[in-house]
């Protein structure tokens, strides 16, 4: 089955390198398509203080993909584990998802901060983020998992 997907809008702004580290001061727009939406399809977001944003790793090539098991980041002191055990972006799908603060609502444009998507990506989605979807109960992870957000934001 084919599934068909038209982006909502791109980043603009931000990082134009996919770099593993120091997102969290990265502020980028995302702006809507002006083609298929109005100022109307953001009204109300800005009331909220985080929105998930899903896009599209559009510059992983084919032969980048991971399906089985990898070391993330290559490094051989973590362990090797399967592609849907991380969040690198050599996915199946090439879909990223990132929770981002909201700093302005500007008519089909939103900026946010801690997007960790580059310059030009395409947008599938955009959420706003709701305690009612917060995740029930402690979370727990793994030692690397920890390590390797540690610098991340």
């Amino acid at each position: 089955m084919d599934i068909v997907m038209q982006p909502v809008g791109q980043v603009r702004g931000g990082r134009n390198v996919p770099e593993d580290d120091d997102w969290g001061r990265s502020r980028a727009a995302i702006a809507l398509d002006p083609s298929r939406f109005g100022p109307e399809a953001l009204a109300g977001l800005e009331s909220f203080s985080h929105a998930e944003i899903v896009y599209l790793f559009d510059r992983v090539g084919d032969d980048e993909i991971t399906l089985g098991a990898r070391h993330p980041r290559g490094r051989t002191d973590w362990p090797k584990i399967g592609i849907f055990a991380q969040r690198g972006k050599n996915r199946p799908n090439r879909i990223g998802v990132s929770v981002c603060r909201i700093v302005a609502v500007d008519g089909l444009r939103l900026e946010v901060e801690g997007l960790d998507a580059i310059d030009g990506t395409p947008v599938l989605d955009i959420k706003p983020v709701m305690s009612g979807f917060a995740p029930r109960g402690a979370l727990h992870e793994p030692d690397w998992a920890r390590e390797i957000m540690a610098e991340y934001w």
